[in-house]
This record gives structure tokens, sequence and C-alpha cells, in this order.
């Protein structure tokens, strides 16, 4: 009997252990999928932790600098030029074949776009997520519109109506202001270059920046959206339904929060809507968002790290996690299944999911977005002029880029 123990912890001992490190509810959810694929490569096992949101950056910032990364981890799209920057992450072109990079048409481009530093692929897209609108469709349509806005004028029309219609105390749609996001989103649309000069200085006081911001802060000068944060909504899904606001850009995780958390009394009557655009084109540009899986450069057993990645993105695996968390799939052939497009508020993903763009691939982007949601904010509630807003702001972003600057210069 000893002997036969012994003999079993000489067999687990021999295995190959690949440790993944999955990022808040993922992290739980995703050791569903592991006893399949451990089944399909004995002597593989997948040891999973789970990493919270709130710490998952600075963790895994520490795990690089004392050598003790995991094989793959998950990582926030934008925090993905910042890893290379470090060399934490295995370049994964150099891993896939010529029939496996052909396979990656099936990504949502903008995605998996994301993902490539310098042309060069890093991770690849495990979820999507983008922003666009939720909104009353009853409420909407009280104020004269059967249709959700498809450009800035007539977005803006729609909120004057909704406004008027309901009165003081009630607001037509909710920014919090704490974000950088919708400035950021409403100046992609425009084609702003948010940064200059091989991304080197800030370009904040362009015209094409200067024209969204213009436009984001007209929203709370006509007191269409409230100035305030999320954290001082109480509770976000009541307001939502009491009327407070009527429209809100939010992402898919909120596809499932509002369908819990609305009472029954709303629950037919709000929808989803891609983003209008400043002009006719449709939809207007949203954020490629979501998160990906990438290889740390420190790894021993890269060529199985490779083989889970495939795994977690190949279309079945990413159908099974969506019918389990909610979380969209980054495959497009996973959203051929019945449950994707029947679904009318998860299919309006779909269509903005096809007009996504990303922020500036740098390692500084993080702490640049903070320095966009200080500004604006400030800007909203009138503590600095749009004008100064926006000089400021560049130079703040200026200092934040003079290490590149001199990076950029030393390399020449």
């Amino acid at each position: 009997m000893v002997c036969h123990l012994s003999g079993c912890r000489d067999a687990a001992s021999r295995d190959v252990l690949v440790e993944l490190w999955a990022v808040g509810r993922e992290g739980e959810i995703v050791q569903q999928l592991m006893p399949e694929f451990e089944r399909r490569h004995p002597g593989v096992r997948v040891k999973v932790q789970q990493v919270p949101w709130t710490a998952a950056h600075e963790k895994l910032l520490t795990a690089y600098a004392g050598d003790a990364m995991p094989d793959v981890f998950q990582l926030g799209n934008t925090w993905i030029p910042e890893f290379v920057a470090l060399n934490a992450i295995d370049r994964l072109d150099e891993r896939t074949s010529r029939a496996e990079r052909a396979g990656f048409d099936d990504f949502f481009p903008g995605i998996l776009e994301t993902n490539r530093v310098q042309a060069a692929l890093y991770g690849l897209p495990w979820y999507v997520d983008t922003r666009l609108l939720f909104y009353r469709k009853d409420i909407l349509a009280a104020a004269g519109h059967a249709e959700p806005p498809r450009n800035w004028d007539t977005w803006l029309q729609a909120m004057e109506h909704i406004k008027q219609r309901l009165g003081s105390g009630h607001y037509a749609i909710l920014l919090p202001i704490n974000e950088w996001q919708m400035p950021v989103i409403l100046a992609l649309q425009l084609n702003a270059e948010l940064l200059r000069d091989n991304a080197c200085y800030g370009n904040f006081r362009s015209a094409a920046f200067r024209r969204a911001f213009s436009f984001y802060l007209e929203l709370f000068r006509r007191q269409l959206a409230p100035a305030v944060g999320e954290t001082q909504i109480a509770n976000l899904y009541q307001e939502f339904a009491n009327g407070y606001f009527s429209m809100y850009v939010t992402g898919p995780w909120n596809i499932g929060e509002f369908s819990r958390r609305l009472p029954d009394s709303v629950q037919d009557a709000w929808a989803t809507a891609p983003l209008p655009s400043p002009d006719e084109r449709y939809p207007g540009l949203s954020l490629a968002g979501g998160a990906s899986l990438a290889i740390a450069r420190t790894s021993r057993h890269k060529e199985m790290a490779w083989r889970l990645i495939e795994y977690l993105t190949a279309p079945e695996q990413q159908l099974k996690f969506y019918q389990l968390t909610g979380d969209l799939p980054t495959r497009r052939t996973a959203w051929q299944d019945a449950a994707l497009p029947a679904n009318a508020r998860v299919k309006a993903f779909w269509t903005q999911l096809q007009a996504v763009a990303s922020p500036p691939k740098i390692p500084e982007w993080e702490r640049i977005a903070s320095k966009i949601a200080h500004y604006a904010e400030r800007a909203v509630r009138g503590d600095v002029s749009e004008e100064e807003a926006l000089r400021r702001l560049d130079e703040e972003v200026d200092r934040i880029l003079e290490k590149r600057r001199w990076l950029l210069q030393t390399a020449q």
C-alpha cells in the first residue's frame, strides 16, 4: 500500500504544472474549464490563482520584480504596452504557425490590435468589452424619439427633449465625472491624435480634442448630465429605474446587472444601442476593451502555456465562458451560436465591436488617463476653464512623457 501511494506521488511529481493567474470573477469561473484541458493533455495540471482587480496590476509588477511570474496571466488590454516595455511578456508571433496566424482573422480586428506593440503580437484577447449606450426606450419614445440617436446632433436633441419632459431633478444621461473614457471616446470619434511627435507630447489642445472636450462639457453646462461620480449615486440601478437619468454609457458587464437589479416594472423598458457619431457614419467609435492572455517571458513551460491560451480562446471555450460569465467572446465564430444574436441587448455590442479603437499603446497611458479624468472633472466643476484644463493637461502629460523622450533620443 505504501509503495502504491509512493508511486502516485512520483507520478504526480512528473506532471507539468502550468500556473494561470486570472483576475476578478473570471479567475473563479475559469477553473470550471480546466478539467477538459487537463483531459486533453495527460500529465499536465493547471493551477489557477484568482486575483482581485484592485490588486492585479500591483501584484503582477511585484511578481515581475521578484522573478515569480506565472506561466500565463490575464492582462487588461491597456496594460500590455507597460509589460512589453518591462520585457515581461513572450512574443507570440514566434510561437505560432502560419496556419494559426491565419486563424487570427476570426478575432475582432480592433480588439486583436490592442495586443500588438510595434506590429509584434504579445497576447490573445480572452474576452471583449466596449462601451455603448444603455437607455430607457420608453422615456426616449415619450420625448419624441422612436429610435436611439445615430449622430451627435440628434443625440443632443434627444437629451434636451428628455430634460424638458422630465424637468428639474432629472437628467438625460449619466457620465461619471471621475472617468476618462467618455472624453477619450468622443475624441477618437473625431480622429483626434491624443499624443504627438511619436507619442512624446500631449496633444490635447488640438482642434479635434478641443471639439470633443467642448461637446462633453456642454452636456454638463446644459444640465443634461449631473456633475457626480458613480460612487455618488447611491443605487445606480434604482436611479435608472426611477428616471433620474435615462441614458448611460457603459459596458457588457451591466447587461446581467441590469437584468438582475432593475425592478420588473422596467425590465422591458430598457435597451442598448451603438454610440452615436459626430457625422453620418454609424456607429461612432468606442474603446477597444477587455482582457487578454499572455505568456511570461520567464515561463519554463511556454509550449504548454501557449496550448492553454489556444484552448481558452478557441470558439468552443469562448462560448462556454460567455454562458458561465456573460463575458463577450473575442472570436466572431463564437457569436454564430443562436444565444448571442437572439439577445437584442447583446447584438448591439456585435455592431459596436466592428467600430472600436484603442488609446495610445505606450506604458505611460494609465497615468495619462488619470490626468484626463482629473482635468475633465475640474472643468466640469468649474474649478478651471476649458482652456486652462487643456493647457495644464498638456503640461502634465509632457512631464509624464519626459523619460520616453529621453529614451527615444538616446536610442537614436
